[in-house]
């Protein structure tokens, strides 16, 4: 089961999209180089806010390149990076994925999956109504998110779009995905 890289982001300083980059480096316990939200404690404003000592299970972010798709089909224009991602993929069901799958990204960087993206409020200053298209709730009630999902860097490495994803799944049973 794989895919490949569509496109890498990154951002020094907080806001909300990160510009594309040509390559980004993750380095292992930390996240991707230089981007504002690597370190092994949470860097999420909302979260330091609430306990500034959580480990970081949102080191890198990753959005299949198809929600894009599926929000331009709804009216919404939305490139790689505009949502905060600092990866996208194409070909991958990053949704579907149970929590501790192993995401080998390029020649040799490997992140964990940790959970499920919480979209937050900025999504709509991005595109008005957005929100509703990455967050909502199925006919039994239950709330559905589709912002992406949030892992940790266990082995770093130079990641470029073109570079191959190959999906390593847990040995079973296996957990679905909850926010992080």
């Amino acid at each position: 089961m794989g895919g490949m890289i569509a496109a890498v982001s990154s951002n020094e300083t907080y806001s909300f999209s990160k510009p594309n980059r040509e390559s980004i480096t993750l380095v292992a316990g930390l996240g991707v180089e230089g981007d504002v939200h690597a370190g092994k404690t949470v860097k999420h404003r909302s979260r330091m806010e609430r306990d500034p000592s959580q480990p970081n299970l949102r080191q890198v972010h990753l959005i299949h390149q198809e929600l894009f798709d599926e929000v331009r089909a709804a009216g919404f224009e939305v490139s790689a990076g505009q949502l905060g991602e600092n990866v996208t993929t194409r070909g991958i069901d990053l949704l579907g994925l149970p929590r501790g799958t192993l995401l080998h990204l390029g020649d040799e960087a490997v992140v964990e999956v940790t959970g499920l993206r919480n979209p937050c409020a900025q999504i709509d200053g991005l595109r008005d109504g957005l929100m509703k298209q990455l967050v909502g709730r199925d006919a039994d009630g239950e709330v559905w998110r589709r912002a992406g999902i949030m892992s940790v860097v266990l082995t770093g490495g130079v990641v470029r779009p073109g570079d191959p994803v190959r999906v390593e799944l847990p040995e079973g049973p296996h957990t679905p995905l909850d926010v992080v």
